[in-house]
């Protein structure tokens, strides 16, 4: 996990270009580096995971090519044998410089995994860029005059040159509590879409997610799928371990990892602790209850908004920032849940009100059933529904969830976990296990209740206590936390604070 910064032919000074890279030292502090070739900057900044030796340091350089790259190609290990590559490092990052060198873009039908990378051909001058099929992690862009900007993080382009509010995003984040479809809240900095990549002239779409019809896998099938999932993202040089709230996603993660170290965290009056110790008590790990106060919380949520330059999602993502400082002093990679509710369909409420519908969405009623801001915007809405794939309304709210909705909650994780650099991996969103769940019996996977493909699998594995307990989030007292106005709905001012503060720093 690193953070990566790209500047083709580049305008800005070689300080200038340093200080927009060091923004992100929180995402590598093991080693800073950059080099420019035929006027193109590449910046790198390491947090050592795979292959610790200073010789995998980026930018990697190999016979005319060179990489800077962010995130974990998992299967590394097999793509050298099954493709007979030479390497002479350990670590994945020559690994998917060699499998492009083989392939081109073909090479990324191979990686399983979470990444964004620049490529630089040094002999033809050529530039391939490209982000994992699911968004998880992240990557942004700019193009100026005649240069293009591409960041791990947004801080760094901003720290190149400044940009203006842009009022469709900010009325996006009002609604929809994020960005979607490549915007952000700035004029000109995009998110680089996931599934997609940059050969130097076109935006190309490399993989969808196709939403077809079919049987409902078999219980062995499924449970192989999960534990190699697991399994491979467990390929480690750091201790890996595990967040645990002691709800479903995050108990069969900790029972299959079976770390020695695991989180959660809450306030005093209002936490899932009671859960969490029921889950460690068949791991026996060494479970760290994170406690978080009012004041910590609102303190905490400036600090991130001034560091990200983006309002928060959802009040839990401070929460995360929090229990990944806990996590920080014995772990560099942990395990979270992100994704089961997506394809196990956690959300019942809005997945059982789809499933009713006979022909297409009623905007009013997704409102109703999905957005929190009180504030009316059918335009977002539309925006957001728009184009969805699939023949029936249920179909169309299985793909916003796993495409869209989804990117929201791994743009959330990143941005919490990276800000201690700790790296976070999601065995929920392997490409294979979405894939494999696309288009599956409505009943097989809601049952007699939410997630039942999960719980029938995992029923003799983890507490029945757990198994039957009603789903809820990371739960943040926000009427306690912002008491006035009261007018106004917990959601409503929670949105309020992040966009004052977001104002406030920008002014």
């Amino acid at each position: 996990m690193c953070g990566i910064l790209f500047i083709s032919k580049n305008n800005y000074s070689k300080i200038q270009s340093f200080k927009a890279l060091e923004t992100m030292n929180h995402r590598g502090p093991d080693n800073i580096n950059y080099k420019i070739k035929n006027n193109n900057y590449f910046g790198h900044v390491r947090l050592s995971i795979i292959d610790l030796n200073e010789r995998s340091n980026q930018p990697f350089e190999s016979n005319g090519l060179l990489i800077i790259y962010n995130g974990e190609v998992y299967n590394y290990k097999e793509l050298i044998k099954d493709h007979n590559l030479i390497v002479k490092t350990e670590s994945d990052t020559e690994v998917v410089l060699e499998m492009y060198r083989k392939y081109g873009s073909d090479a990324l039908k191979y990686l399983n995994g979470m990444f964004s990378f620049v490529i630089h051909d040094i002999i033809h001058d050529t530039i391939f860029i490209a982000r994992d099929r699911l968004g998880i992690k992240p990557l942004y862009y700019r193009f100026e005059m005649h240069s293009l900007v591409v960041s791990s993080e947004i801080e760094p382009i901003l720290t190149l040159k400044e940009d203006s509010f842009d009022e469709f995003g900010i009325r996006q984040y009002k609604k929809l509590r994020m960005t979607i479809k490549g915007y952000t809240i700035y004029k000109n900095i995009k998110q680089f879409p996931p599934g997609h990549f940059y050969d130097g002239k076109n935006l190309i779409r490399y993989w969808d997610l196709e939403i077809h019809e079919k049987a409902s896998p078999t219980n062995d099938l499924l449970n192989d799928l999960i534990l190699d999932a697991v399994s491979i993202r467990t390929r480690s040089d750091v201790p890996v371990g595990s967040f645990l709230s002691g709800g479903l996603d995050s108990t069969i993660l900790s029972y299959l990892l079976k770390p020695t170290h695991t989180w959660t965290v809450g306030f005093k009056n209002m936490n899932e602790f009671k859960w969490s110790e029921l889950a460690n008590a068949g791991l026996n790990s060494n479970h760290c209850k994170v406690l978080i106060n009012y004041n910590e919380f609102l303190e905490l949520g400036k600090k991130m908004i001034k560091k990200r330059k983006e309002p928060l999602s959802v009040p839990n993502e401070i929460l995360i920032y929090k229990m990944t400082m806990a996590v920080k002093k014995e772990n560099t990679v942990v395990l979270s849940g992100e994704g089961a509710d997506e394809l196990f369909w956690g959300y019942d409420r809005i997945f059982k009100w789809a499933n009713k519908l006979n022909d297409k969405i009623d905007i009013k009623q997704f409102d109703q059933y999905y957005c929190y801001g009180s504030d009316k915007d059918e335009e977002v809405i539309d925006f957001a529904l728009e184009g969805l794939p699939g023949k029936k309304p249920i179909d169309k709210i299985a793909y916003y969830f796993q495409i869209i909705h989804l990117q929201g909650l791994l743009r959330r994780l990143d941005n919490s976990t990276m800000l201690c650099s700790v790296e976070a991996r999601v065995p929920f969103v392997d490409h294979r296990l979405v894939e494999l769940m696309a288009g599956t019996p409505f009943d097989w996977r809601m049952g007699k209740s939410f997630k039942e493909p999960l719980k029938n699998i995992y029923s003799s594995l983890i507490p029945p206590e757990i198994l039957q307990r009603e789903k809820i989030g990371f739960p943040v007292p926000l009427d306690n936390i912002f008491p006035l106005p009261t007018n106004k709905t917990g959601m409503d001012k929670w949105l309020m604070f992040n966009l004052k503060e977001l104002f406030k720093f920008k002014s």
